[in-house]
């Protein structure tokens, strides 16, 4: 079943052309180490379980590390409305509701399908936000859930991790298992390190693109649905200068979901490392969300309505 969320063509093109090179990335990779080493199938095996238990149950998953729970109706009235109005807006399923005891103002979206989605908001978001600004923040999220986002980002993001586990288990199995300790024996985990190396630093660069332009997909869907940019502005810029205001030490936890959650937990701008940001720069979100804002007054003018 198709969403009435706005398809993004460009956001399903870069999709499949990262997911397309990070597959000749690591079928490369593997075909590499099969030559170079001997006891592969049973980290090729445990690689594969990982990945389907991280793809099928990404939802608990996640809400079990962000202290999430599923809420009902009864006990947030107001949050499942905007949710209902959302779903009936969009014509997909309604997800599951869930909210983190965090104070940390933010929201993310998880599930491998429409079907199994889970949305989730801290309870400092919902401190903070007026019912509008909710709205285009739980939009935002939904967006992530009818583009498929969060399915693609699992199993992208999960592949960056074959490279390390292949390389620890290469080499314990040499330490502890009486591998010849010779000049060969060296050249390989030269050699096998060296290219773990080199498909980390691609894939890292590829994910990080993808989901930065991901973010910029979803706002611009969130918008167009919502009618209503402005709201996801004022979304963005209270969320933003919360979270900097909140000390470093305690957005550690919380960094390594940053690719899931809303805006990320950077605090204070991160400079350089802005180009490995999982998320685009403030301004340019709002720059996208003024432009927005422009194309749906030109719209509604008379006689330019289409």
């Amino acid at each position: 079943m198709r969403s009435r969320f706005r398809s993004d063509r460009q956001l399903t093109v870069r999709m499949t052309v990262t997911m397309f090179l990070l597959g000749l990335l690591y079928v490369a990779f593997v075909v590499a180490l099969i030559v170079l080493l001997k006891s592969w199938v049973l980290v090729v095996v445990v690689v594969a379980g990982m990945l389907g238990a991280q793809f099928w149950f990404s939802d608990r998953i996640a809400l079990f590390a962000m202290r999430g729970r599923v809420v009902e109706r009864e006990e947030y009235p107001g949050l499942h409305s905007v949710v209902d109005r959302l779903s009936a807006m969009a014509d997909m399923p309604k997800p599951v509701v869930a909210v983190s005891d965090m104070d940390m103002p933010n929201a993310f979206a998880t599930g491998r399908n429409a079907d199994h989605a889970v949305v989730c908001v801290t309870t400092g978001l919902l401190r903070r936000l007026e019912p509008a600004e909710l709205e285009g923040v739980l939009a935002h999220e939904m967006a992530h859930v009818a583009h498929k986002d969060v399915a693609v980002i699992t199993i992208a993001s999960f592949l960056g991790v074959i490279a390390g586990l292949i390389v620890r288990f290469a080499f314990y199995s040499q330490l502890f298992g009486g591998g010849r300790r010779d000049q060969n024996t060296a050249v390989v985990f030269a050699v096998v390190m060296g290219v773990s190396a080199a498909v980390y630093a691609i894939s890292f660069l590829l994910i990080r693109a993808l989901s930065r332009y991901r973010e910029l997909a979803a706002d611009r869907a969130a918008a167009l649905l919502t009618g209503r940019p402005s709201a996801l502005a004022s979304a963005l810029t209270k969320v933003s200068g919360d979270i900097a205001r909140i000390p470093t030490k305690d957005l550690r936890t919380a960094q390594a979901f940053n690719a899931f959650y809303f805006t990320p937990a950077l605090g204070a701008e991160p400079g350089l490392a802005r180009l490995f940001s999982t998320h685009p720069s403030l301004q340019q979100r709002l720059d996208q969300l003024g432009r927005i804002s422009g194309e749906l007054g030109r719209a509604a003018e008379p006689g330019k309505a289409g």
